[in-house]
């Protein structure tokens, strides 16, 4: 399988084509110019600004919490991602061309790494028993993890939604959920021949609902998704020509905020703890799946949401510019390899090159807005090459949001393009709830409202 973060290091140039195609990345800021020439000097600062005991290490103490974001936000940002983009073609030993490198995910909301390519075409993710029309597969000899065959291999439409606990449960989740969404339709007296359509649109729209009015927010703020709702996008255009295209400053920079929020390691359980990763040659839990799950570590959603007024859950880490020790040597990455490097954060900023991508303070001009001052980045300056000049924009996405935004929410820049990029995805997509009917409310919640909170327990496995 390939992990999170895993990729090479060999593309070099930056995009040619300024439309890209069906399925494709592309660029936002297509006339950009790169942030930085990739010379021996440029390559060496940005190894010295992801180093572990560098810039972006916190220490032992870790980074503070964020009180304003569940735990469990920081794995649905995971499994969107693991919705909208999938390329297994390579790691990231890839073609020089970001529009050259087919996105093998539809770029948009609909849970293809959970639906597949329906019964029909993928009909091991579905139950065949006449009794259990239109539902996913459960193994009912282990209705708490996903259905596996002999080898243990887990049975999806994505098989990265595999590779941690949190998101393999997550995905059970939303397996339940279609099969409750399920019931509800079949009790209501809903055509045999149209009950999985049916149900598929309903689990559709409500998890865009819960993307556009919850997890979007806390991520940007309600005022920005409000003033691109109302006023418009002014930076993701309709280049493409038959699909909407996944930007690189979205996929290799901006959306990667998520790895500032991730936890040196994770209460599962009231007996079950884990570390995200247990460095090598030592012994204990840690989060890798990939394998029948173990009672004792089925999640409790209450320590991830807000479920329960007895249990307060987990926060997310701050979004600034460290990250938890442990992604500082992932372990599938054989260590001290200067051309593949096993910080995250190494590889994000040397990815930075690979696709020739823009300074945070380029972007933020091209978007009129004020960029962070030399003040703001003066750590980045130690690094040399004059990076706090002209900034990776994973970087200054970072800081800006620590910056700006407290550390709670990502700031102007950042913001905007997780924003756009996402509301975008679902104004191109004819189906979604967004498209076809804009003034839909949720049927499955209370008051026409509904969260990730309503979907675990209408799951039934909150």
């Amino acid at each position: 399988m390939t992990r999170h973060g895993q990729f090479y290091l060999r593309d070099k140039l930056p995009p040619q084509v300024r439309i890209p195609a069906r399925g494709r990345f592309g660029r936002m800021f297509h006339c950009v110019r790169p942030f930085a020439q990739d010379t021996p000097a440029v390559r060496n600062a940005l190894m010295e600004l992801g180093r572990s005991e560098g810039v972006m290490d916190p220490g032992a103490g870790n980074n503070p919490d964020n009180p304003t974001i569940p735990a469990g936000f920081t794995f649905l940002g995971q499994f969107i991602d693991h919705d909208l983009t999938f390329d297994p073609t390579s790691s990231l030993e890839r073609q020089t061309d970001p529009e050259a490198i087919e996105n093998f995910r539809t770029p948009a909301f609909e849970l293809d790494s959970v639906y597949g390519a329906g019964p029909a075409a993928t009909p091991f993710l579905y139950d065949s028993s006449p009794e259990n029309r239109g539902k996913l597969l459960i193994d009912a000899d282990a209705p708490h993890d996903l259905p596996r065959n002999s080898q243990e291999i887990a049975l999806l439409g994505d098989p990265r939604n595999d590779e941690n606990i949190i998101v393999s449960q997550l995905h059970l989740a939303f397996i339940k959920f279609h099969n409750a969404v399920i019931d509800k339709l079949k009790a209501g007296g809903t055509n045999p021949g149209q009950l999985f359509d049916q149900a598929q649109k309903l689990v559709r729209w409500h998890y865009q609902w819960i993307v556009l009015h919850e997890f979007l927010p806390l991520l940007v703020g309600q005022e920005m998704v409000d003033r691109i709702l109302h006023r418009g996008r002014r930076f993701y255009h309709w280049h493409w020509r038959r699909e909407p295209y996944i930007p690189v400053e979205f996929s290799v920079a901006a959306y990667r905020f998520g790895h500032s929020q991730v936890r040196g390691g994770y209460i599962m359980n009231d007996s079950f703890r884990a570390a995200i990763f247990v460095p090598p040659g030592s012994s204990g839990d840690d989060l890798s799946s990939g394998k029948r799950l173990e009672t004792r570590k089925v999640i409790d959603w209450r320590r991830f949401f807000e479920l329960d007024e007895s249990i307060t859950p987990q926060n997310s880490q701050r979004i600034d510019t460290t990250i938890s020790r442990p992604l500082f040597q992932l372990p599938f990455i054989p260590p001290n390899m200067p051309s593949n490097p096993a910080s995250l954060a190494q590889r994000n900023l040397l990815r930075h090159l690979t696709f020739g991508l823009p300074s945070g303070q380029a972007v933020a001009r091209k978007m009129g807005i004020a960029a962070l001052t030399e003040t703001d980045l003066a750590d980045v300056a130690a690094v040399g090459a004059g990076l706090e000049n002209s900034t990776p924009l994973w970087f200054y996405v970072l800081r800006e949001a620590d910056k700006l935004g407290n550390g709670q929410t990502l700031g102007p820049v950042g913001g905007r393009i997780v924003a756009e990029v996402f509301i975008g995805l679902l104004e191109a997509d004819n189906l979604s709830f967004l498209a076809q009917e804009p003034t839909w409310k949720p049927t499955l919640g209370t008051d026409g409202d509904f969260t990730m909170t309503d979907l675990l327990k209408f799951a039934g496995v909150a």
